[in-house]
């Protein structure tokens, strides 16, 4: 692979972070700047064929999730991809402490990965959770939320490995918030080569007049209209 921890660390950091809270706690999704250059796009998009580095391969037709297949990782994770997870866990957790805080949650999480890593393990949620994606022409993801256990982590990212509007296209990933006593609103977001895309894994605060409630939220993936679309995906809490 062709990208060092420090180099990972400075594109993650050169983000606004600022922008984006207010962004995720606009809509539950927020776009980083590039991430990860269309070269290690396509080294990481290439370790899809080294079954290796894989504990299993799920068939989103055959569990009725859609129409698609995605790889999880086992725990040794390529180094780029590793960087990445630990980057972004320290910019996410303030805005995660806020989100519990405003919903009267607690915040479990440490200010270190590991160490929320091993608190997972010790609850009995020692599986890695993260993933390649890879859909076809007329593929898709059925809208849903990754929930692993009660150890959860209330963001996620994913970013994108090919190039929207060239290597494929449809394919948008699909954000619907389910609001009380009133219509779904949706969001979708074309995912550029390179970029991040961070996404609550399950709610978001919403203001009412009665303080803050959780606006529960759901994701997926349109149907790709051609081409193939690939994506990683990084999750901060491992599953059960």
């Amino acid at each position: 692979m062709r990208t060092n921890t420090d180099t990972i660390a400075r594109r993650v950091d050169k983000a606004d972070w600022g922008r984006l809270a207010g962004e995720l706690d606009e809509y539950g999704c927020a776009l980083t700047p590039r991430l990860l250059t269309p070269a290690e796009c396509a080294d990481i998009a290439g370790l899809y064929e080294r079954a290796e580095l894989f504990r299993t391969t799920v068939d989103m037709a055959r569990h009725r999730f859609g129409s698609g297949e995605y790889r999880y990782f086992t725990h040794e994770l390529p180094e780029p991809i590793a960087a990445l997870r630990a980057a972004l866990y320290p910019r996410l957790l303030p805005i995660a402490r806020d989100w519990a805080e405003r919903l009267g949650r607690p915040a479990p999480w440490p200010d270190s990965l590991e160490e929320w890593v091993a608190d997972c393990h010790r609850a009995g949620q020692d599986r890695s959770a993260q993933i390649l994606l890879r859909y076809a022409e007329g593929d898709w993801n059925a809208l849903h939320r990754d929930v692993f256990g009660d150890m959860l982590f209330p963001l996620q990212v994913v970013i994108g490995l090919d190039e929207y509007g060239t290597d494929y296209t449809g394919g948008e990933f699909l954000l619907v918030e389910q609001r009380p006593r009133a219509q779904s609103r949706g969001t979708t977001t074309a995912l550029q080569q390179g970029h991040g895309l961070v996404f609550t894994t399950r709610d978001r605060p919403v203001a009412t007049k009665r303080g803050w409630s959780a606006g529960v939220m759901r994701h997926g993936v349109s149907v790709v209209r051609s081409g193939r679309r690939r994506a990683l995906g990084l999750v901060f809490h491992d599953a059960a």
